[in-house]
């Protein structure tokens, strides 16, 4: 493969050669079900199953293990705020995160394993780190010993004088910079039993065992968001080849949705959840606008770069229905090279669109002049390469949107026949005829802006406020 990552561990862009040729493993840290996942929770679902489909699009078949955190601090708190029973409490916001992650059209994972599930190998795991030396039990608590490992910091860079875990002080801790492996229970919280007591898992043994249980020793690719480099990374890494694993070849860490220059977060206050933005745009919108950035960027969201995506999409979106229209189906074609180059450039989606939107400029041209089988070609390659970014607007799964993406598409049929009408006065300088349908469809509160990729349009906000 010509595919390029940019590696984490290494720090460089680093050509991409799986451990079976023809396959890839991934291994993507996935949600703490806690709470309603707002949109910054979701971009990496987005991102990586970017990544999954330019895979598959290339030949390989992809083994992707999303994992549920379903057992931790934040979620026996919250229950119990709530007065709610904890695995209720997971269950119920596990089942808020498929939803969001359904919506907005990214593939189910090939399995998708709960922390609660897997205890048994957790406790196999900390027996080898046990044997190795690399791990010790004190009053009922397992602990890594971070001075044990050489390696320990390479991931994050972190040096071992200045680590701090962010742990609760604990007396049976040798050193502070050791962290949890398995915490002793207490009363009235969730338990295993285990050969040091019982109680329950800490938060980063769980993606180690769970990464092992279903890609083996050693897989491909570790995905992630930024802030989850240190400290959970850098500890499963460590954890995993004490255990004798070689665990991941490649490090993938996306980029934060921000408010305000700050990482969304709901301690902050400053979170969108995804219900709540899907009352401003549709789901395939609202993917394209998470997918449009270059994954290791910064989204910093504001109002109006949502709906200038939005209106990105719905650009190439109505050249593709134009063609269904006026010619017939495109089948999904080939990618034209420039994409095929911004791809393999470390998922170089921002030039990759920009190679989306130059074949639906010349679409565009092609299906005006009549020229049916260029557009047909150039909505097919449209189709295709939209499909990899996961926004094929001809997907079924856009069709499954409810009554109102099929309200919106019809309506864009009628407004674009009316648009075609104009264009047509405009080529023969019947600027009268023109001007009339430029204002009717003004009186029904329809914006007419033209374009380079021909005219657009958009219902003004007072009448959108009406629908």
């Amino acid at each position: 493969m010509s595919l390029r990552l940019y590696d984490t561990a290494s720090r460089t862009v680093r050509g991409f050669t799986p451990l079976r040729p023809g396959h890839a493993s991934i291994y993507l840290c996935g949600a703490t079900v806690q709470g309603v996942p707002h949109i910054g929770h979701v971009r990496s679902g987005v991102a990586f199953d970017v990544l999954r489909r330019w895979l598959a699009a290339n030949g390989s078949d992809v083994l992707f293990v999303r994992n549920v955190t379903d057992i931790d601090d934040k979620i026996l708190r919250k229950a119990e705020e709530h007065g709610r029973p904890w695995w209720e409490w997971a269950a119920t916001h596990e089942r808020a995160f498929d939803d969001a992650y359904a919506a907005l059209g990214v593939q189910s994972p090939s399995v998708s394993p709960r922390a609660t599930g897997h205890v048994t190998q957790m406790v196999e795991m900390m027996q080898r780190m046990l044997d190795a030396g690399h791990a010790y039990a004190a009053d009922g608590d397992v602990y890594f010993d971070v001075t044990s490992f050489p390696g320990y910091g390479s991931l994050s860079g972190q040096k071992l004088a200045d680590v701090h875990q962010g742990e609760s002080a604990a007396t049976g801790k040798r050193d502070p910079r050791d962290f949890t492996l398995w915490k002793a229970a207490k009363p009235g919280e969730p338990s295993w039993p285990t050969p040091w007591g019982a109680g329950r898992p800490g938060w980063h043994l769980e993606c180690s065992a769970m990464a092992e249980a279903y890609l083996g020793p050693s897989f491909d690719i570790h995905c992630g968001g930024l802030d989850l480099v240190f400290p959970h990374h850098e500890n499963e890494l460590a954890q995993s080849r004490a255990a004798g694993d070689d665990f991941a070849s490649y490090w993938l860490h996306n980029g934060w949705v921000t408010m305000g220059g700050e990482k969304m977060s709901k301690s902050l206050g400053n979170v969108l959840s995804v219900p709540e933005v899907l009352k401003r745009v549709r789901p395939q919108e609202l993917r394209y606008y998470l997918g449009s950035a270059h994954y290791r960027s910064m989204i910093e969201f504001s109002e109006s770069a949502l709906q200038d995506a939005a209106a990105g999409y719905r650009r190439c979106e109505s050249f593709v229905h134009r063609v269904l229209e006026r010619v017939g189906t495109p089948e999904s074609g080939v990618f034209c090279a420039e994409f095929v180059a911004a791809m393999d450039d470390d998922l170089g989606v921002p030039a990759a669109l920009a190679a989306v939107h130059g074949c639906v400029r010349e679409g565009n041209t092609a299906l005006e002049a009549g020229q049916h089988q260029a557009a047909l070609g150039a909505a097919g390659s449209v189709r295709a390469m939209l499909a990899v970014l996961g926004v094929d607007p001809l997907d079924p799964h856009w069709a499954t949107n409810g009554q109102s993406a099929a309200a919106e598409h019809a309506l864009d049929i009628l407004i674009r026949a009316e648009l075609d009408r104009r264009q047509e006065a405009r080529a023969v300088r019947d600027f009268a005829t023109a001007d009339e349908v430029r204002e009717r469809l003004a009186t029904a509160g329809v914006e007419v802006t033209d374009t380079p990729d021909g005219p657009q349009w958009t219902l003004s906000k007072k009448e959108e406020e009406v629908s």
